[in-house]
């Protein structure tokens, strides 16, 4: 335990914010340096738990109390080495995860739980500072061969433990550069390009090869393989080449393939006036505007600049669109949810151990735009061109008896952030047979295989669009069951075994 008494001697805290007006005029992450100190004294308020709950609450198994006691105690190198011996990428859980360990901290009984997420930031941004994070080389090498489909979290990390492993390992992506919704997804006052480029290096001198700007499926013409970013009002004359390899030779090439290529297919809407232009799924924006920051792009495609944004859906993915636009000058943005704001704290049948469903404000939302709860899209309102131009919406709460009125708001782009229904179902998976459940999700076997010999999957794709911190943890788990089809057995560590099933 780190110290007995440090739950009564310290407040929770977290690290300030960096001031709106200067933020906002920037792309870098929002945060201010925390401190050692500081951070001591948040991990000396872990508890020693007779059972520690928050190990219920993180899919990876993440050895908390042992780190915050190293932490409590300035053995740093020995805290990395336990953060890393269950999370590949603790930098991107501790920026990403909504930590649902701090949901499950037995502290929260009655108090504010331990800072674990950003405990977790402070150790391994402490290693990448000393230098601690260092390629692992396999000491011996097996001789097979395995390719990943997808370079998100899930693929990344199971790229990671099946190099480890030996095994000659090839990651397909298909976009521009390997990091997935990492990259390409989330904005850089979130988490920094070179947090990702990091590990991608590090893999990548580990032994990983990583093959970008390549489909896997047959498709009859090229415009079939642009990605949807790049099918808007450009026409695609923006889109980049791809090159297309069909799933056969794949599964002819490798010894076994692993298939994590995510929930990408948006959520869309059926109201009079979707077809009008100026109406975009969140990817569609938020793509290139991330492109523009890696330099892939000169400007970006969709600019909110002076615009009248509006955002459907009030989840993370739309407050990364809110800050886009306000970071690019939108003359105002609008966040509308039909779901009605949850309680400023847990309500009676919400209780703990369970996530706490409570209001709150990310650092976007604290930068401008107004959040409209509990209302539903009526129409979009267009003009002669054929552009958006408003929105209509009804409230749902509506006093007894009375009928609900029509709202409409000024809208010159329209930004559609309600999820993902799941994985793309074109010609990957129609080539490799593979079965699918009822919501539409690759179905998976308790070892992560599909019905497809050689063919395992993965993460939100077979999931369903979920957290990061699930996304590492199944692509461990997957690299562990694929490990032992290739050699007959694994030393490899897997969070999720075939009896914790019924969490998936």
């Amino acid at each position: 335990m780190a110290k007995p008494t440090g739950f009564l001697e310290f407040d929770r805290n977290l690290p300030r914010r960096r001031p709106v007006p200067v933020r906002i005029r920037d792309w870098n992450e929002v945060y201010e340096p925390f401190g050692e100190s500081e951070t001591q004294h948040q991990a000396a308020r872990c508890m020693d738990c007779g059972i520690a709950f928050c190990h219920e609450g993180c899919p990876l198994g993440n050895l908390i109390p042992e780190w915050n006691d190293l932490v409590y105690r300035s053995d740093w190198s020995t805290a990395i080495e336990r953060l890393h011996a269950t999370n590949n990428f603790p930098e991107f859980t501790g920026r990403l995860c909504p930590a649902p360990c701090e949901g499950s901290c037995v502290l929260g009984i009655n108090a504010n739980p331990v800072a674990i997420e950003r405990i977790e930031y402070e150790i391994v941004e402490r290693a990448w500072e000393e230098g601690w994070v260092k390629p692992i080389r396999p000491t011996v090498e097996t001789g097979y061969s395995v390719a990943i489909v997808g370079s998100g979290p899930a693929g990344l990390a199971a790229a990671q433990q099946l190099v480890r492993a030996g095994h000659n390992v090839t990651v397909f992506e298909r976009g521009e550069k390997p990091g997935g919704l990492l990259r390409f997804g989330i904005p850089e006052f979130k988490m920094e390009k070179s947090v990702v480029e990091r590990r991608i290096v590090q893999l990548e001198e580990e032994g990983v090869r990583f093959i970008c700007s390549t489909l896997i499926g047959s498709h009859d013409d090229r415009a079939a393989s642009i990605e949807p970013w790049a099918r808007h009002d450009a026409g695609g004359a923006c889109a980049p080449d791809v090159t297309v390899m069909d799933a056969a030779t794949l599964v002819a090439d490798f010894d076994a393939v692993v298939l994590a290529c995510g929930a990408t297919l948006p959520r869309d809407i059926a109201v009079p006036g979707r077809e009008l232009r100026g109406i975009y799924s969140a990817m569609e924006y938020l793509k290139p505007s991330n492109m523009v920051r890696e330099k892939l792009l000169p400007a970006p495609l969709i600019n909110a600049k002076d615009q009248h944004v509006i955002i459907i859906g009030g989840g993370d993915t739309g407050a990364d669109c809110l800050g886009t636009a306000l970071r690019q000058g939108a003359a105002s943005v609008t966040q509308l949810e039909i779901l009605p704001a949850p309680p400023e704290h847990r309500s009676a049948d919400n209780p703990w151990p369970t996530w706490p469903l409570v209001f709150r404000t990310s650092s976007a939302h604290e930068e401008g735009g107004e959040r409209i709860f509990e209302v539903s899209t009526t129409e979009f309102v267009g003009n002669d061109d054929g552009a958006v131009v408003a929105l209509r919406y009804s409230p749902l709460a509506t006093e007894q008896g009375s009928s609900n009125p029509v709202v409409e708001i000024p809208a010159d782009l329209i930004f559609l952030a309600m999820g993902f229904t799941g994985p793309e179902q074109g010609t990957l998976v129609a080539e490799l047979d593979l079965s699918l459940t009822e919501r539409g999700t690759v179905e998976s076997n308790v070892d992560w295989s599909t019905s497809t010999p050689g063919v395992f999957v993965c993460g939100d794709m077979t999931r369903g669009q979920s957290l990061i911190v699930w996304a590492i943890a199944e692509g461990r788990s997957a690299a562990a069951s694929v490990d032992a089809f290739l050699m007959g057995e694994t030393d490899l560590p897997a969070p999720l075994s075939p009896g914790q099933t019924a969490l998936r």
